[in-house]
């Protein structure tokens, strides 16, 4: 199939978004052609930029020309990733002006070492804003205790916002919420609401890795056969009936009147954004999670093998059909053979915050070496 399944998509009520960023792709006409495809957005973390950066020497004169100004190793990152990040918007804005700001952002991540430090977060959203300074962008928050204050702060500033490592439902609801009382604050300080937009990226395959490893190890400890086989049945269930509980706790925050109210001043609901969806198990199709997280109003990030496979052999077809209480079963199910859903979601966003900063440690790293072996030539 071609790339207007991603134009079905969108006409359905989903954006697809790239999981990606290279400067390469930005100049070569490789990203150009997958918007005129349909892509509508982009994602971006500092695992994705030390690849680009680290693993090529794509950015190796801008590399040099930036330490023989004296830049220090952070600076050098922040030129190189604003300037990648302002290009991508620039490609995207036609699709921002088209569909009315829906679409067309491209998200840049706060520094996450500073992930427990509310006031630098803040400073460093607002500064990252208006450096870039393009209204398409997204500042990358995480979902984290100290998160929902910056994303409050961020959004009453008016600076649009895509929360990540979304787990469980109690850090989504805290995360509306935090939205909710941005906007508040933004129409009481007269802002234009119509203007702020954000997302709640609730990461999903992670969720199936960890589930589906305990319920493994239970089926090779037990011997009845009902056991093995419910046990069995549990695979590869968890991440998306956990995702299906949210959308449906979305419908429901969005419909309530502390929301409306801010609707009717100009306010967006915050769009639920479906985040780490490349398969991890070889047993599972390799577009599980697109075909069955296919739901609107929402967004799917997806990495460049996941777009191209779903492309391939993708369907269009509304995932959420079932009764929303199938969900609620699975979840229930895997309580019932002692797994907690809610212990394995507190820890998945443990490790994710330390994944973050280390990715981001690894890419000064690498860019430091790189810039020490370049000016050495």
């Amino acid at each position: 199939m071609s790339d207007s399944l991603l134009n079905q998509l969108a006409q359905f009520g989903q954006s697809i978004w790239l999981d990606y960023i290279s400067r390469p792709m930005l100049e070569n006409g490789q990203l150009k052609q997958r918007i005129e495809n349909g892509l509508r957005g982009m994602t971006s973390n500092p695992s994705i930029f030390n690849t680009a950066i680290g693993s090529s020497n794509d950015y190796d004169k801008a590399i040099v020309a930036l330490k023989a100004q004296g830049k220090s190793t952070f600076e050098i990152y922040d030129e190189l990733t604003i300037r990648d990040i302002q290009q991508a918007a620039d490609h995207f804005k036609e699709v921002f002006e088209k569909t009315n700001r829906l679409d067309g952002y491209v998200s840049l991540e706060i520094n996450p070492l500073l992930a427990h430090k509310v006031q630098e977060q803040v400073n460093e959203g607002i500064r990252l804003f208006q450096k870039v300074n393009r209204p398409n962008v997204m500042i990358k928050v995480p979902s984290t205790k100290a998160g929902f204050a910056v994303i409050e702060e961020l959004i009453a500033n008016g600076i649009n916002v895509n929360v990540t490592l979304i787990f469980s439902l109690q850090q989504y609801e805290e995360t509306v919420a935090a939205y909710r009382k941005g906007l508040a604050r933004a129409a009481q300080a007269g802002k234009d609401l119509s203007l702020i937009r954000s997302v709640a990226s609730v990461f999903i395959s992670r969720i199936d890795s960890a589930v589906d490893k305990l319920l493994d190890e239970q089926h090779a400890q037990v011997n009845d056969a009902d056991t093995k086989k419910q046990l069995k049945s549990l695979m590869g269930k968890a991440a998306v009936a956990n995702s299906r509980i949210i959308f449906e706790k979305f419908k429901e925050l969005f419909a309530e009147t502390e929301f409306t109210a801010l609707a009717a001043k100009g306010a967006h609901i915050q769009r639920v954004l479906w985040g780490s969806t490349s398969t991890k198990n070889p047993q599972y199709s390799d577009i599980k999670y697109i075909t069955e997280l296919i739901a609107q109003p929402t967004v799917n990030t997806v990495p460049e093998n996941t777009l191209n496979a779903f492309l391939d052999h993708g369907k269009v077809q509304d995932a959420f059909t079932e009764d929303p209480k199938t969900s609620f079963a699975v979840i229930a199910a895997l309580k019932q053979n002692g797994i907690d859903i809610d212990a394995i979601n507190a820890k998945l966003l443990k490790d994710g915050c330390e994944a973050f900063d280390k990715a981001f440690e690894d890419l000064l790293k690498s860019l430091e070496k790189k810039a020490a072996e370049l000016c050495v030539k």
